[in-house]
């Protein structure tokens, strides 16, 4: 992270902040009413728009969008799963900015996990998940005797935590019956 450093387009780090929370409220109707409203729609102008700034400006880091920015770019990129040929350029790009120190292992992770599972491949970092309710489970992972391994070098908490923050969330057990 580069705390303090302002972001070289606040144009499109603004951008990124209001297309991220519509990302997010399209997400949270779906979880609350299981219809997916404008989800498709958000996510296809999403991506658009991002692939046209990724062009112009190569991979949304640090320096061109700032911490919050970054964060935001991720997002929408993950869920760009309609446009996977998009996502493997994005994951290429976002490589190069994590090894020059423009952006946080831990998105590297989670995007080659979603480009892996969505190609039908087995992830390396354990980030991605299938099912709802009580069904939530990881997709297949390479090597689980090495997971935390790679996920400790990628700056991610172990699987363990993750799992039982994925269920906490997304998997709540059903509430106990009054006595």
């Amino acid at each position: 992270m580069n705390p303090g450093i302002p972001p070289a387009a606040p144009n499109i780090a603004a951008e990124l902040r209001r297309r991220a929370e519509g990302d997010q409220q399209a997400r949270q109707h779906l979880l609350r009413t299981g219809e997916a409203g404008d989800l498709f729609e958000v996510d296809a102008e999403n991506t658009a728009w991002l692939a046209a700034v990724v062009a112009e400006h190569g991979w949304p880091g640090y320096m061109l969008v700032g911490d919050q920015g970054a964060d935001d770019a991720w997002l929408l990129v993950q869920h760009a799963d309609r446009d996977p040929a998009f996502q493997s350029e994005a994951l290429k790009l976002l490589k190069a900015a994590v090894d020059a120190g423009d952006a946080p292992p831990g998105h590297l992770a989670y995007l080659t996990d979603r480009v892996l599972v969505n190609s039908g491949r087995p992830q390396l970092y354990g980030t991605q998940y299938a099912g709802t309710g009580k069904a939530l489970r990881v997709q297949p992972v390479h090597d689980l005797e090495r997971l935390d391994e790679r996920r400790a070098a990628m700056g991610l908490e172990s699987a363990a935590a993750y799992d039982q923050r994925m269920q906490t969330t997304y998997a709540p057990t059903e509430a106990e019956p009054p006595s």
